[in-house]
């Protein structure tokens, strides 16, 4: 903005949304210098869980199933593979690496499909639990030796890493693509976290794909707004009480009511609170 205008944030503003400030250190300096208040959906945490991700997550696991099938279509750029196979032809191989919210929503859809799924954990209480509600999924111990053994035969690779707050970790590097068949696809559901490929780099849904090491990637952020009616609704579900508290009563008065707002502080008065952010980017990170 020019000098004469007043700026878009302000130190007495609360900033109230999805932030994945660990993939942008531009846009961390940049709230720090508005002296806003920045609270993001994706760190605040109840119970060891974070309720308002989770919507998003489910929405990205699931679509991450339909996007994949369609792109492996031979006029897609895929290899031609129908997932749920046909009498007399076997699936397709999907391979989802995280059993959180997300993985489990891509599993579901997969295994929906007929597809012959594999989950990659390294939870074992999880791997217990998908074990139970998954039926005709497999679970695997996630590690690097397991997944390169995988690679040469999967069709569709799902990347539904989350480490909160933090940057995804580079867990498919360049090499370990050259050991897939030309035309599978990868969907990195944690783009918006930085991508859990070396070769994964935000797109947009109007070009949603590009080849790397003849593997389709599909690596679009924020992929719940293609579904916006769908996405708006489940975010207001589990914001609405958050967005009310906070207008009523203040920062430090919601916080005191809901106490997971406050790991969902991530900037304040221009200080960087959230300790994943600041490794991620070599910042300072300043006490609550």
């Amino acid at each position: 903005p020019q000098s004469s205008e007043l700026p878009l944030l302000r130190s007495d503003q609360i900033l109230f949304t999805y932030l994945h400030l660990a993939a942008s250190r531009a846009l961390t300096e940049g709230l720090m210098a508005s002296g806003c208040t920045a609270i993001a959906y994706e760190t605040v945490e109840h119970n060891h869980r974070l309720p308002l991700l989770e919507p998003m997550s489910e929405i990205a696991g699931r679509m991450s199933v339909v996007v994949g099938a369609f792109h492996l279509a031979r006029h897609q750029g895929g290899k031609g593979v129908l997932l749920g196979g046909v009498p007399g032809v076997l699936p397709g191989r999907v391979v989802v690496i995280g059993g959180g919210t997300s993985g489990i929503n891509a599993a579901r859809m997969a295994t929906g499909l007929g597809a012959d799924v594999t989950i990659l954990e390294v939870d074992l209480e999880r791997m217990r639990f998908l074990d139970i509600t998954m039926h005709t999924a497999h679970t695997l111990y996630s590690n690097e030796s397991h997944l390169l053994e995988l690679l040469p035969g999967v069709d569709l690779l799902i990347g539904a890493v989350l480490v909160p707050g933090a940057r995804a970790p580079k867990l498919i590097r360049r090499e370990m693509l050259r050991r897939m068949r030309p035309g599978s696809v990868f969907v990195d559901i944690a783009i918006d976290q930085g991508g859990c490929g070396e070769t994964s780099r935000p797109i947009t849904h109007e070009h949603p794909t590009y080849v790397e090491e003849e593997v389709l990637h599909y690596c679009v952020a924020n992929m719940p707004a293609a579904y916006a009616r769908t996405a708006t609704q489940a975010l207001t579900n589990v914001t609405e009480r958050y967005i009310e508290t906070l207008a009523d009563h203040g920062l430090d008065e919601a916080c005191r009511r809901l106490p997971a707002l406050v790991p969902g502080i991530n900037v304040r008065a221009g200080r960087l609170l959230l300790p994943a952010v600041a490794e991620a980017h070599g910042l300072r990170q300043d006490p609550p």
